[in-house]
């Protein structure tokens, strides 16, 4: 007997899985789990069965379903990180025999987690600040309806092929901030999209083990009706890689793969995936665009269907604001274009964290310096707030809101709780 848990070794657990044959590594399961239980490596995502509570918050957010699944095992042999991180796809499940020659007792039930892991009030108020508890999972009420895993990932004869039509690079020439404008087209193939959603794009060939490369997923940047409006097409918006997050040397295989195609290439696509990062369409409504680097692609989408709107006369749309951040504004995609947008028509405020002689400034700053107008969206129900780009920006961008109900007065738990039960607040990073 577990005298931590109060559960036998012997007792058969349902265990928590992600199947890595549909999984397309978009890492919403890891920003929404309370507990840390969800990790990933190069390849996979995974969940820990000791620190796992059975809160189901990465559920109903997950794109496609990979996170819903689960396996009776002996409590005592519950499949290890180490043995996710190495499969290709779920193993089987054990029948009721298979598990009693196992030694387990007749138990159904989730995985016990320990004492210490489970969430609690933190009477000292030094608990880490958890800013994904505030996001929507819920797309804002006017919404239009999101198709969703058209073109699946796991079975090849569910591929759509894409032809390239443009590639287009969008910074300045630089070698560590390489961020290109791919257009594909689809043909006659139906890919109905909204802007917020996003695709899968399978690189060819195999990783260093000989298996196929699994999806990489990628925001798209272009409206509902097109990057060439009546087309059926659509953009993305992406950065070459070469080093992770850590800033350690990488090749990143699908940024490369799509940096480097030309006009008349083909490219493997699934989805669109995404139900929840979708902008508003009732009349009035306001939009707050927070993002750094790439993710500023479904900012992109939504400012153009917008402007596509005014321009059709049919369409009052309310304040528009974007957050715009980067190193420095030759790494900034669409820089350009984003200063020939009427100021009439958005607020643009860009925040640079690298420029040669001037003091480091980021998107949270730009957010506090213009408090008084996002106080008033931020009490405001036809306001809703979209943040995209590393994970390393959420919690600052979070706290950054949260500062400015608190000095306007606000009661940042009803301000937040709001936000994400009116889906009003969406967090996309990675």
């Amino acid at each position: 007997m577990d005298t931590a848990t109060g559960v036998a070794d012997s007792a058969v657990i349902k265990q928590h899985l992600i199947d890595p044959e549909i999984c397309i590594r978009c890492n919403t399961c890891e920003t929404m789990c309370p507990v840390g239980a969800i990790t990933h490596d190069a390849r996979n995502y995974v969940v820990d069965a000791t620190k796992c509570n059975w809160c189901n918050d990465c559920i109903s957010p997950c794109p496609t379903g990979s996170i819903d699944n689960y396996r009776k095992v002996l409590r005592l042999k519950a499949y290890s990180l180490d043995e996710q991180f190495g499969w290709d796809e779920l193993p089987a499940e054990l029948s009721p025999d298979q598990l009693i020659v196992e030694g387990g007792a007749a138990v159904d039930e989730p995985a016990a987690v320990p004492a210490e892991t489970v969430a609690v009030a933190d009477p000292t108020g030094t608990a880490p600040f958890n800013a994904g508890q505030y996001g929507a999972t819920l797309p804002p009420w006017s919404a239009a309806h999101a198709y969703t895993n058209l073109y699946g990932p796991k079975a090849a004869e569910k591929h759509i092929t894409a032809t390239v039509v443009g590639n287009v690079r969008v910074t300045e020439v630089g070698r560590e901030y390489d961020t290109h404008h791919v257009m594909l087209d689809f043909g006659t193939m139906p890919f109905p999209v909204l802007e917020g959603q996003s695709i899968g794009v399978i690189p060819p060939g195999t990783d260093a083990a000989g298996r196929p490369h699994h999806a990489r997923q990628y925001s798209i940047a272009s409206p509902r009706n097109g990057e060439r409006p009546g087309y059926n097409n659509l953009s993305l918006t992406i950065k070459r890689v070469l080093e992770d997050h850590q800033g350690r040397p990488v090749r990143g295989v699908a940024s490369n793969f799509m940096c480097d195609l030309l006009v008349g290439d083909k490219v493997q696509v699934i989805g669109p995936f995404g139900t929840s990062f979708l902008m508003p369409n009732h009349p009035r409504s306001s939009i707050v665009m927070i993002c750094t680097g790439t993710g500023s692609a479904p900012m992109r989408a939504m400012t153009e269907w917008r402007r596509r709107l005014r321009a059709s006369g049919k369409f009052e749309g309310g304040k528009l604001m974007l957050f715009f951040g980067a190193r420095t504004k030759e790494e900034l995609p669409y820089f350009g274009p984003l200063q020939n947008l009427p100021k009439d028509f958005i607020d643009i405020h860009f925040a640079f964290s690298r420029t040669p002689g001037q003091p480091r400034r980021y998107v949270q700053d730009a957010i506090r310096e213009r408090a008084a107008d996002l106080a008033a969206l931020l009490a405001d129900s036809n306001a809703f707030f979209y943040v995209c780009g590393l994970k390393a920006m959420e919690e600052g961008v979070v706290l950054a809101l949260r500062d400015v109900a608190t000095q306007a007065g606000l009661d940042w738990d009803t301000v937040g709780a709001a936000l994400k039960r009116e889906g009003r607040l969406h967090l996309e990073t990675y």
